[in-house]
């Protein structure tokens, strides 16, 4: 029955949600210095891969989230962290999120996890590790937890688990809790670059016959979809890229130990999100929903160096429950 009792305690500040989640991207100062690996995808497209090693034998996939990149104060963070307990890191950046634009109209999704098997097949083959472990935030973490879930009966035996926080893994019912006004801000922030980049692709894809005035009038993420990822994946609707691309229906099937991390108050997730029942019904998925953290927050106090729960976090997952040992 693996649900955690969380023992995150932030100071008063911090207790509410939406400043904790708009702490760590305005004023913490986490940098990483990367080594840059572009690789060739299948389908003639690129994804760059950010690396940060001390020689480890095991690599901690990084897969950030909505419109993040390796530059993201979480990723940053961690991967510093992870380091500093000896162990490699390589940040994911999903298509169209490195800095460059991909070569193809298609970028990606909450549920792309074809993306996420070319690396992880990329990496398994090209390099020497003996363990690899996934890490994923927001999207990325729905794309971890979908990944182990679903590749459970032909995951490679060097995948030893995996760690995802602050996920939407109902996207139905958390895209109900975006659109209500607690998240306007929030919409407005993504939708700066997400608008940005679809009109950039209709202008390199002149057969993508976007409606611009629509775009504009853009307010929710239904819209984006029913715009652009409906049409460009493939999907049927936008009713139907949520049930295909939620992790939520693959966490009985994981059989990696994988750790899902929710704050009760963050407010991107529905009741939906919280998935006790699925965690005390298995043997390898663990959930822990602490009662404050916001999105990708977790933060603290105001003292910088106090700041570390949620690397303390997935370190102590790591070296406990996958069993790796740390310096």
């Amino acid at each position: 029955m693996p649900v955690f009792t969380s023992d995150y305690s932030p100071s008063l500040p911090f207790k509410n949600g939406h400043f904790n989640t708009m702490y760590r991207p305005l004023f913490m100062k986490d940098i990483c210095s990367y080594l840059r690996k572009r690789i060739t995808t299948w389908d003639h497209d690129f994804i760059d891969l950010d690396f940060s090693l001390v020689g480890s034998k095991t690599l901690v996939l990084l897969i950030h989230g909505l419109e993040g990149s390796s530059e993201s104060k979480y990723m940053a963070s961690n991967s510093k962290h992870l380091n500093n307990k000896g162990l490699d890191t390589v940040c994911f950046n999903l298509r169209g999120c490195s800095g460059d634009d991909n070569l193809l109209l298609g970028t990606y999704h909450s549920g792309k996890t074809e993306d996420v098997d070319f690396v992880v097949n990329h990496l398994l083959d090209n390099y020497e590790y003996e363990n690899l472990i996934i890490v994923g935030f927001s999207l990325g973490g729905n794309l971890t937890l979908k990944y182990i879930g679903e590749q459970s009966e032909n995951i490679s035996p060097k995948i030893k688990g995996g760690i995802a926080v602050s996920v939407p893994i109902d996207i139905a019912s958390a895209e109900i809790e975006m659109d209500k006004l607690k998240n306007k801000l929030y919409i407005e922030m993504f939708f700066k670059t997400m608008k940005n980049k679809v009109l950039e692709k209709a202008f390199k894809f002149p057969e993508y016959n976007l409606d611009k005035a629509q775009l504009f009038k853009a307010t929710k993420f239904k819209h984006l979809e029913h715009l652009y990822t409906v049409p460009v994946f493939g999907f049927d609707s936008p009713e139907d890229y949520w049930k295909k691309a939620s992790s939520k229906p693959y966490l009985s099937k994981i059989k990696k130990p994988t750790l899902l991390i929710n704050a009760k108050d963050d407010s991107f997730l529905s009741k939906e999100c919280f998935p006790f029942e699925e965690a005390h019904d298995s043997d390898n998925f663990f959930f822990e929903g602490p009662n404050y953290g916001g999105h990708v927050g977790f933060m603290t106090s105001f003292k910088p160096s106090d700041n570390t729960w949620l690397e303390n976090r997935i370190e102590r997952f790591i070296r406990e429950n996958i069993q790796i040992n740390l310096m």
